[in-house]
């Protein structure tokens, strides 16, 4: 117990000099989670913050690949690990930048995982932050308990939830919303991904189907009769739902 003790003091003392602490969970893969939480981070980087983006998503580390990052290792210091820097008030860390190579499995129990993501907590020299964003794999299990526990004692501002419109993606994101109440975690909001499509007119490719089924590209034909007949609507935007929209019920 005192070694627990121990280590909380120190997460503690490292992360005081975070201001807001923000995690990003999905309940399910795919919708769009570190995608969202490297925007996020760019959009609070862009308003003059200092932030740190931290990726813990430890066997399926895509922060570094979203951000032009790959190849990038670890510096160390006496003040702990140096996060490698996007601009000069933006830095990362993930797992990623210690795997000899991108396409390396980690292959990992839950109590290493625990380990190095209290190491990121505790030994990552990450100076003054305004915001700390956590990009945490999709679920409930062992990454979100731990992350929770480490940094509650400091205080967490709290939790965005990610989802997309599908009902088998919301039904992972009640048990996500289940989850943070359970260890009293407030949800921020909730972001919807890929609720709709919207591209100008001017940029969609145009099929013509045959009786047979084959598939012909017809766009440049398409775009000269709209410039030649109605040029007017190559500007407007096309606007399809991609999934059935969830109308906002979680």
């Amino acid at each position: 117990m005192s070694v627990q003790i121990e280590h909380l003091v120190s997460i503690q003392e490292r992360v005081a000099t975070v201001k807001h602490k923000i995690l990003v969970l999905s309940g399910k893969g795919g919708v769009g989670k570190s995608t969202f939480s490297a925007q996020l981070s760019f959009a609070l980087s862009s308003m003059d913050y200092q932030v740190g983006l931290l990726d813990i998503d430890i066997c399926g580390p895509s922060i570094p690949k979203m951000l032009g990052l790959e190849g990038q290792t670890i510096h160390q210091s006496n003040l702990g690990w140096s996060p490698v820097y996007v601009d000069d008030n933006l830095g990362v860390m993930s797992i990623g930048f210690m795997l000899p190579h991108p396409d390396e499995a980690v292959i990992w129990r839950g109590p290493r995982k625990n380990g190095i993501i209290k190491q990121f907590l505790k030994d990552v020299n990450w100076g003054e932050l305004d915001y700390l964003v956590v990009d945490a794999p999709p679920g409930t299990s062992d990454e979100h308990i731990s992350i929770v526990q480490f940094l509650k004692a400091s205080g967490i501002d709290g939790a965005i939830i990610v989802s997309t419109p599908q009902e088998v993606s919301l039904t992972d994101v009640r048990k996500e919303v289940s989850f943070c109440k359970k260890v009293g975690l407030q949800v921020l909001g909730v972001v919807e991904n890929m609720s709709g499509l919207r591209q100008q007119l001017s940029d969609i490719q145009f099929m013509k189907v045959s009786e047979s089924g084959e598939e012909r590209d017809v766009t440049e034909w398409a775009l000269e009769y709209m410039r030649a007949n109605v040029p007017e609507i190559l500007n407007m935007v096309a606007s399809t739902e991609i999934f059935d929209s969830s109308r906002g019920v979680l």
